[in-house]
């Protein structure tokens, strides 16, 4: 590669990074100020600079508009990242924990869990449901893992992916008919995917979990790179492939779990944002790909939440119907494309 190429790479770069930060932030003012309790954008400044809570607008962006825009922005890159591993994982751009059945896996044992064990699990609120939703995550991945060995093409993993997540849906709206009658509604909602009802302790906990997991991908950017070219290509540089495996697995689940845990499942967003983000920056290196999709997952998660809570308001919709309406196409377009590459 030329000085030149290699310049106009790093613009390119540079601009794709300068954009979606732009927009995240861009989205991110727009959503403090949307809402059935419109506010200024000048008042909006005015309340986070001063910190206040004594107005109305201050307690509407303090207690509900901001920990549910943090925790969208978070939980959208984690599914991202968590989509992408997962095709790292499988050398398939379709793979992604909502399509193979993880986020459903992890939907039943946090249901379970807010069902049954939740009441007497006194100060592990945040805890408890990552773990059950990992356990759930985990479980699914296992089943995923055993169909891939009995099974050729991608096509029939898909629809074992698809039937675990009936499955666990079926198992999931059995349990709910034991719920307490206070809790039902609740629970339906969660079901759907939503991201109300978040407060500052569930953006701290899913802040930790998703920045911790980030960094240990980061870390493995090289050996996933070398992954990428051949798995032949990975050991003759060293790369421990039993290994690299097992923490793709164990991170892309606890992602996934994390996000299940707090806004149930969301559908088409960790197979959607890596393809999207792969066509912005024109490249497969997962040093740029990474930071990319957890842009890019808050982003298309910000700008979908907006949607689902303002669109029909004051009736707000599940944020999987939103996320399913502009990711399925893009899916059906990464098959279509595929499909013509075969031919």
């Amino acid at each position: 590669m030329t000085g030149r190429e290699d310049r106009v790479l790093r613009r390119r770069y540079a601009a794709a990074f300068a954009l979606l930060a732009c927009g995240c932030g861009v989205c991110f003012l727009w959503s403090l100020c949307s809402g059935s309790v419109p506010i200024a954008p000048g008042e909006v400044l005015g309340v986070l600079l001063s910190g206040g809570e004594d107005s109305l607008a201050a307690e509407v962006l303090w207690k509900i508009r901001l920990p549910r825009l943090l925790a969208g922005m978070i939980l959208g890159g984690a599914l991202a990242l968590s989509g992408y591993l997962l095709q790292v994982f499988f050398h398939n751009p379709i793979a992604g924990p909502f399509v193979l059945g993880i986020s459903s896996g992890a939907k039943l044992t946090v249901a379970l869990a807010m069902i049954f064990l939740l009441e007497r699990a006194h100060g592990a609120g945040a805890v408890f449901l990552i773990a059950a939703a990992f356990v759930g995550a985990m479980l699914s991945m296992g089943f995923v893992l055993l169909v891939a060995r009995r099974v050729r093409g991608m096509s029939m993993l898909i629809v074992s992916g698809v039937m675990i997540g009936y499955i666990c849906s079926a198992v999931t709206d059995f349990a709910v008919t034991f719920a307490d009658d206070a809790n039902i509604v609740n629970l339906h909602n969660w079901s759907l995917g939503t991201f109300s009802g978040m407060n500052w302790e569930n953006v701290r906990a899913m802040a930790v979990v998703t920045a911790a997991v980030s960094a240990c991908v980061f870390l493995l950017a090289k050996p996933i790179h070398a992954y990428q070219l051949g798995e032949a290509y990975a050991e003759s540089v060293g790369v421990d492939l039993r290994r690299l495996r097992t923490l793709l697995i164990l991170f892309s689940s606890l992602l996934a779990a994390c996000v299940t845990a707090f806004a149930g499942p969301v559908s088409f967003v960790g197979i959607a944002v890596p393809y999207l983000m792969k066509a912005l920056l024109r490249t497969s290196r997962p040093l740029l790909l990474i930071p990319a999709c957890l842009l890019g997952g808050g982003l298309c998660c910000m700008i979908c939440d907006m949607i689902a809570r303002t669109v029909f308001s004051p009736t707000e919709l599940s944020i999987s119907t939103v996320t399913a309406a502009f990711g399925a196409p893009v899916v059906l377009f990464m098959m279509v494309r595929g499909k013509r590459g075969e031919g």
